[in-house]
C-alpha cells in the first residue's frame, strides 16, 4: 500500500499525511511556502514542485525513507465531524468545481435519482443534506451504490494508512486550532523561510463553489441524522476528541492521545 496522502517537503524536513477537508490547503501552502518563499500560485493540489507527493512516482522512495526516519516529524490534521461532513456536501455536492462541472461526473446526478437530493433552485439544505448523509453512510459502511468518496470517508481511515504500514505520527493537530498547531510544527523543524507576520493565511479553494449555508450547523442533525454520525464516525469523535451529541460545539472537549490513536489504528 505504501503511503498514499503524504506530501513531504522537497527538503524532506517534515511529512505530513493530506486528510481531505481539514484545512489541507491552507496546510500546503504553509510548507510550500517553508520552502520557496511564497506561496503556490494556484491550487496546492496542483503544485509539482516545492512539494513532494505519494503520487508522484518518482518521489516514492524519498518519502518512504523520511516516514521511517526518526529525525523528520510526521503529522496530520483532523476536523470536527459535523463541519467536516458539512463543508463535503456544500462543496462537493452543491458546488461547482474549479473545472466548471459537477464533482466526479456522474456521482451528484446519482445522488439526485437514488436518494433525492436537491441542489439547483430553491433547495431545502436541511432536508437535502440529510438525505445525502444517508447515502454516505451506505457508501462507508456498504460500500452502495459506489465506494466511499475520500471528502466524506472517515479521518480515522485516512490516518490510519501511515500507521498500519509502520510509519507513527509526532502531531495531530486540529484545524479549529490551527494556527497553534502550525506554529508547533514548524518549531518541530527549520523551515528555509519563516511565515510573513500578521497571522495564518487562509487558503480555501472550495470557497464560493457551493450555495452558503442557510443554518446553524445544529439545523442539520436531527435525531436519525446524529445515530447516522455516530455510526459512521465513532472513531473519529473517539479518537480525536469532539463531542458525538452537540453539532453546534465545532471546538474539541478532549486532549488527542497519540498513544491510543496508533494503537487502534494500527491494524
Amino acid at each position: 500500500m505504501g503511503f498514499p496522502g503524504i506530501w513531504m517537503t522537497e527538503s524532506g524536513a517534515v511529512a505530513y499525511r493530506v486528510v481531505p477537508k481539514c484545512a489541507c490547503s491552507t496546510i500546503g501552502q504553509i510548507l510550500y511556502y517553508g520552502e520557496r518563499g511564497t506561496f503556490f500560485d494556484g491550487d496546492i493540489h496542483d503544485a509539482a514542485e516545492g512539494l513532494c507527493k505519494w503520487s508522484m512516482e518518482p518521489c516514492r522512495p524519498a518519502i518512504e525513507e523520511a516516514v521511517f526516519d526518526p529525525a523528520v516529524p510526521v503529522f496530520t490534521c483532523v476536523r470536527n465531524p459535523f463541519r467536516r461532513i458539512l463543508s463535503a456536501f456544500f462543496d462537493k455536492i452543491c458546488g461547482v468545481q474549479r473545472n466548471g462541472r459537477r464533482y466526479r461526473g456522474n456521482l451528484v446526478p446519482q445522488v439526485m435519482q437514488l436518494y433525492g437530493v436537491a441542489v439547483e433552485g430553491e433547495v431545502d439544505q436541511i432536508a437535502s443534506f440529510r438525505r445525502f448523509l444517508l447515502f454516505a453512510r451506505d457508501t462507508i459502511r456498504f460500500r452502495k451504490p459506489m465506494e466511499p468518496d475520500i471528502h466524506w470517508s472517515a479521518q480515522s481511515g485516512h490516518v490510519a494508512t501511515l500507521i498500519a504500514n509502520g510509519g507513527r505520527y509526532d502531531r495531530i493537530i486540529r484545524t479549529e486550532e490551527l494556527a497553534e498547531g502550525m506554529a508547533a510544527v514548524l518549531s518541530d523543524y527549520a523551515p528555509r523561510h519563516r511565515l510573513p507576520t500578521g497571522g495564518l493565511p487562509r487558503f480555501n479553494e472550495s470557497a464560493g463553489h457551493g450555495p452558503v449555508r442557510a443554518h446553524p450547523p445544529g439545523a442539520y442533525f436531527d435525531d436519525l441524522a446524529l445515530h447516522l454520525m455516530r455510526e459512521i464516525y465513532r472513531d473519529d469523535f473517539e479518537l480525536f476528541g469532539y463531542d458525538p451529541d452537540d453539532p453546534e460545539r465545532a471546538a474539541p472537549v478532549a486532549a488527542i492521545d497519540l498513544e491510543e490513536v496508533h494503537r487502534r489504528l494500527a491494524g
